[in-house]
């Protein structure tokens, strides 16, 4: 069976300079990677889960680099490309930096599409060991490979999860302090995939999906599914992080104003020293958070504003009153208590700073 995969979804950027486009396309069907083999083998299945840099007054592409051959974990590849302006190894570079789905933080070149970095930031992340930096392809840990343990085989404890480690909640980049703020989820699964047929208007995954928190380290995570991250995309490395209960679903937002602002699934709004980490406010919304934190300013007055409403992925049990834990691939079980915590609801929430 030939594969199918999605398109961008996902986010598009634009550089005015270099007169390029950027964008990632998701993961390739069905999530039953051994359907999508050759010959029994593994095949790349181009051009799923890629950046493609495309010039948009003729539609030709510049160059591409594919995050996850042979996907085996739908690891879609449409988060947000953050253009950013560098020094990397001492040359001044034109950057594209992505908080990956894959637990990975990359960044690369985005005039010529070399592969920088690519370190986890997700420090359980184990279904690749590292990339290869001259072919920019994974070192993927065949324990957890969903082809090599077979069909009908539940492999055990991959991280992260198919929502990645980072879904479509969108990132915020600081040039005061070349760091980049994301919100970011901690969470594992158990991913068995089988036969499927493709029906026109019909779900088409193969595999059916467990989920649970990433094992924790040091005690830190212990109950924990999410965090809020700085990450240096040069250095590859977290600078600081926040421990959360549920997974970090909001955008986050840095401003000039040395602030961090990000959202929980709880619906907590709140603001955090951009150079450290420090809690500095936090105000309790109607509903869970997962829209994204923005600033306006409105007859000389800056506001400060988020939607809060319980829903995607992450939200599916509470808002579609699901309780079967592996409803939602897994997502019904792994956020089961969030309704302990918040209630459905729309809201627009906008506060005013202070003259």
């Amino acid at each position: 069976m030939g594969a199918r995969w999605r398109g961008p979804w996902g986010w598009v950027t634009y550089d005015p300079d270099l007169d390029l486009i950027y964008y990632g396309t998701g993961n390739p069907g069905t999530w039953n990677p051994a359907q999508r083999a050759v010959d029994g083998e593994p095949a790349d299945n181009k051009w799923a889960i890629t950046v493609f840099a495309r010039d948009p007054n003729n539609g030709e592409v510049k160059w591409v680099y594919q995050k996850v051959p042979f996907d085996e974990w739908d690891y879609d590849g449409v988060n947000e490309n953050q253009l950013i302006d560098v020094e990397f190894e001492g040359e001044q570079r034109k950057g594209l930096a992505i908080i990956d789905r894959t637990g990975f933080g990359f960044l690369l070149d985005r005039e010529s599409g070399e592969l920088l970095v690519a370190e986890k930031f997700a420090p359980e992340t184990n279904w690749a060991d590292s990339y290869d930096m001259e072919t920019g392809r994974p070192n993927v840990n065949e324990e957890y490979s969903t082809f090599r343990q077979g069909v009908d085989v539940n492999t055990t404890d991959i991280c992260p999860t198919a929502m990645g480690a980072k879904n479509m909640q969108p990132s915020a980049y600081s040039p005061r302090t070349g760091l980049i703020y994301a919100g970011i989820n901690r969470i594992c699964m158990n991913y068995e995939p089988y036969e499927t047929d493709y029906v026109a208007g019909q779900p088409y995954v193969g595999a059916t999906l467990t989920m649970m928190p990433a094992p924790s380290e040091n005690g830190g995570m212990e109950g924990r599914l999410g965090s809020f991250i700085a990450w240096d995309p040069v250095a590859g490395e977290t600078v600081w992080e926040i421990d959360e209960r549920f997974a970090v679903w909001s955008g986050a937002l840095a401003t000039a104003g040395d602030l961090a602002f990000y959202g929980t699934l709880e619906g907590h709004v709140k603001a955090v020293d951009i150079e450290n980490g420090e809690e500095l406010w936090r105000f309790k919304t109607p509903s869970g958070i997962i829209g994204n934190i923005n600033t306006f300013q409105h007859e000389g007055k800056q506001y400060v504003a988020v939607l809060s409403g319980v829903g995607g992925w992450a939200g599916i049990g509470l808002a579609a009153g699901l309780e079967d834990p592996e409803e939602g691939l897994g997502a019904v079980g792994v956020f089961s208590a969030l309704g302990d915590y918040t209630k459905l609801g729309g809201v627009l929430t906008v506060f005013a700073l202070p003259d």
